[in-house]
């Protein structure tokens, strides 16, 4: 069946850097787009970054462009996101999903399976 395993969360401090990988089984991994979202407490969850099945193009929600980069490597059924200069409202827990292109931009599968996530805080 369908895996996604987030890792490399963690307690940070402001300016901190992290990388996040999702470990995926089950599918055909790099026929996917693939997409990070993140949820803090009593906010909505929003799409963080998004990349095509083969890299080739990425995006990102303007709040992180220039602080994340998302990446993956289809030979390990892994999608990575780095996280740099962070900040405090980056606190969150971070998912990755499987998704599709929408003309620029980008959608979760619906009804797909979602991962357990990973936490990252930021703070002093």
């Amino acid at each position: 069946q369908v895996q996604l395993v987030e890792s490399g969360g963690g307690l940070v401090q402001p300016g901190g850097s992290l990388r996040l990988s999702c470990a995926t089984s089950g599918f055909s991994f790099s026929v996917y787009v693939m997409i990070w979202y993140r949820q803090a407490p009593g906010k909505e969850r929003e799409l963080v970054a998004a990349i095509t099945s083969t890299g080739d193009r990425t995006s990102y929600a303007d709040s992180v462009k220039g602080r994340f980069t998302i990446s993956r490597d289809n030979a390990k059924n892994t999608v990575y996101l780095q996280l740099n200069s962070l900040k405090p409202e980056d606190t969150a827990v971070y998912y990755c999903v499987r998704g599709y292109g929408l003309g620029q931009s980008f959608r979760p599968l619906p009804g797909d399976y979602w991962g357990q996530g990973t936490q990252v805080t930021v703070s002093s």
